[in-house]
């Protein structure tokens, strides 16, 4: 282990000191103390956002520290309200308003420090001239230098400092071992490399209780300002959480088309991350999904319509950042229209800026002016708006540059063009669309010169560091240009109250607030209406709904999540039969036999990729055989792509399109085939043909009624 970086001590400029309210030490004494040198009021900082919650508000002190530091305190102050006709407060902040109309002045105290925060409960004359109470009463900030202590503490941090905030490593393993808590060597390296924040991973996120134990530890071993605590936590193919709620994903959103029920399922994944303490999202996807063949975008896209995808991702994000935990869209400007996965490799989107502006980018566009918190990069090439070659370091060609190294992309099109102001954190920097061709050091440097505030997950965290401190000394990257990016990190901290607590809730309390929160009935129960409400029946030869009364002999045949099918058939006709075959379609001479004879076959596919969806591959062969063999009805089930019916739509006679793999879809498909509930969802993308024509169009939907 290398030794620590270092943080050097720094103290408050003579002015600072000079103009601190309710002070009564000179500054040279402040300097000298190692205590708070200033007590103020969370919702006086500029940034910070609060407002009442019917008629109360709960307000919350900040100590300031000579080093930059600022910190919530809950602990030897006091509270006062100058008029408590107006408002109360109690010992813990809480404002109460009385009804009575007036201003009153609260006040919090450490003894040494005081500040105070305006509220107004006022009445006002309506049109007709009477005098009416306001509906919401106002907070009023106050205005002075001592607030600003986001630019304090950037004036008091190191260049070491200001780097680290901008690293964001995960740790899922370490000496070969998942990391599952705090290790003495993860907590130094936090230490020594100043970290702004860490990204977690199904690996880390194992239950409730030990969830929310590490990420306590995270944030107990961060040094002056609080952790951006991060995950993937979308909904449907990404859940990073084991024990949290599956929701369907976002094209199951974009088949309910419902902005209402985006909005619920944003703030129950945002309700389960808050109350782990997990305090940043890397969700919504915003890409359009506007090519069948994208091998790592598909079901995590809302649609190929750019306006749903916009007004869904949006009400999304709103549920979400009302939880307090930060969204993040991506991946900008649009990975929806490639065929290679940025994983494996550096995909290319042709198109010119006037059909990206069109297509690509605007959900994003719409997702910026409603004011979400971060924007995701994309490893994607855009050649007609950048077309800059770079030299390979791997294998010494001419390549595109990647929009998370183009300035013309960060800087250009999304802060000066489109007018972003949040966060551009980058996709990870492990992928091999930047790995393959860029070293760590010399990625880390590239994107941040390109407009990147966040460098996520660079393979070298080391080298990361060091290239971007050799950037800074020979004047490649200026101090400016890391002040800006700091400062819209801290800004996203304070506006999310992401701070360090001088006295944290116990980790007990934490974890119990959890198993509350996480799973809870409320939020499955959404998982269950966005599953109900996705369905989409695409074909159906007047085969469906079964009758669950009926004497017809029904089987149920597949190869993936064929237990959870069989399992949701059955409750409706527990005398079905479940056929598992094997992953190459085999079936047995008896398997042959029942499907033969029954009267009613139900089959599910589940696909991935293009080769998974070929008419040849193992699975859609034996659809097509079934159907050969059998003159009983075929229902087929896309169980996770809705393109699945390309590869045998002339061979059933009834398809449905659930667009998830977790129980509560299945059972949602199950409940449509027997005529429980009627289908409502509509397609969310086009179904071409083989031939690249039409199969089915966007929106299409078929109902029982």
């Amino acid at each position: 282990m290398k030794n620590s970086i270092g943080i050097p001590v720094l103290a408050f400029s003579m002015a600072f000191y000079g103009m601190i309210s309710g002070s009564g030490t000179s500054a040279v004494q402040a300097e000298s103390e190692e205590g708070p040198q200033d007590v103020i009021l969370f919702q006086n900082i500029p940034e910070a956002e609060a407002s009442f919650d019917g008629e109360e508000l709960e307000l919350e002190a900040v100590n300031v520290y000579a080093d930059g530091a600022f910190t919530l305190v809950s602990e030897d102050i006091t509270w006062e309200s100058s008029n408590e006709n107006v408002a109360e407060v109690g010992e813990d902040g809480v404002v109460t308003l009385t009804g009575q109309p007036g201003r009153s002045f609260i006040s919090v105290s450490s003894g040494e420090y005081t500040d105070r925060i305006a509220v107004d409960f006022k009445p006002v004359k309506n049109r007709r001239g009477v005098w009416k109470l306001e509906n919401i009463p106002q907070m009023i900030k106050g205005e002075d230098e001592r607030y600003d202590v986001i630019s304090h503490a950037i004036d008091e941090m190191s260049t070491e400092e200001k780097i680290g905030q901008m690293l964001m490593p995960d740790f899922r393993n370490w000496n070969g071992e998942d990391v599952t808590k705090m290790l003495p060597e993860i907590e130094e390296l936090v230490e020594e490399y100043h970290l702004g924040g860490i990204i977690l991973f199904a690996e880390n996120v194992v239950t409730t209780e030990q969830t929310a134990e590490l990420v306590a530890d995270y944030q107990e071993a961060a040094e002056k300002f609080g952790l951006l605590m991060t995950i993937d936590q979308e909904g449907g193919l990404v859940n990073r959480l084991q024990s949290g709620t599956d929701f369907p994903g976002n094209m199951a959103l974009g088949a309910a088309g419902s902005e209402g029920l985006a909005y619920d399922t944003g703030y129950a994944i945002g309700s389960e991350l808050e109350s782990l303490g997990i305090n940043m999202n890397l969700a919504p996807v915003l890409d359009v999904n506007n090519n069948p063949d994208n091998p790592v975008i598909g079901v995590r896209s809302f649609s190929e319509d750019p306006e749903l995808t916009g007004s869904l991702g949006v009400s999304y994000t709103e549920g979400m950042q009302d939880t307090g935990v930060a969204a993040t869209a991506k991946h900008f400007p649009g990975h929806g229209d490639t065929d290679v996965d940025s994983h494996l490799g550096l995909p290319e989107v042709p198109h010119n800026l006037e059909r990206l502006l069109e297509v690509e980018l605007n959900p994003f566009q719409q997702a910026m002016d409603a004011g979400i918190d971060a924007i995701m990069t994309a490893h994607v090439t855009f050649p007609q708006i950048d077309n800059t070659q770079v030299i390979s370091e791997q294998t010494g060609e001419e390549i595109a540059l990647p929009a998370t190294l183009s300035r013309t992309v960060l800087t250009e099109l999304m802060r000066e063009r489109m007018e972003y102001e949040g966060l551009i954190i980058t996709d990870a920097m492990n992928m091999q669309a930047i790995s393959d061709h860029f070293g760590p050091a010399d990625a880390a440097v590239r994107t941040v010169e390109a407009g990147s505030d966040i460098v996520l997950m660079p393979p070298g965290l080391e080298e990361a560091a060091e290239g971007l401190m050799e950037a800074v000394e020979d004047g490649s990257i200026t101090e400016e240009r890391l002040e800006a990016s700091v400062e819209r990190i801290l800004t996203l901290k304070v506006k999310r109250g992401i701070m360090k607590e001088e006295t944290p809730q116990s980790t007990e309390e934490k974890i119990a607030n959890a198993q509350n929160i996480v799973g809870a009935e409320a939020h499955q129960e959404i998982e269950r209406e966005a599953a109900e409400q996705a369905v989409t029946l695409v074909k159906n030869e007047q085969v469906l709904p079964l009758a669950a009364d009926s004497s017809e002999s029904i089987v149920v045949l597949g190869s993936s999540y064929i237990d959870t099918l069989g399992a949701s058939v059955q409750e409706y006709r527990p005398d079905a039969e479940v056929i598992s075959a094997a992953s190459s379609g085999e079936l047995s001479e008896n398997d042959w036999e029942l499907i033969r004879n029954a009267d009613k076959v139900i089959t599910g596919t589940m696909t991935a990729t293009v080769a998974e969806r070929d008419p040849l591959s193992d699975q859609m062969v034996m659809v097509t055989e079934v159907s050969r063999e059998t003159e009983g009805g075929i229902i087929a089930l896309g169980i996770r792509s809705p393109y699945d019916i390309i590869a045998y739509d002339a061979h059933v006679d009834a398809y449905l399109a659930q667009y998830g793999f977790r129980t509560a879809s299945f059972e949602a498909a199950a409940a449509v085939i027997f005529g429980e509930n009627h289908p409502s969802g509509k397609l969310p993308v086009t179904i071409p043909d083989e031939d690249g024509g039409t199969l089915y169009e966007l929106g299409h939907n078929l109902s029982y009624e």
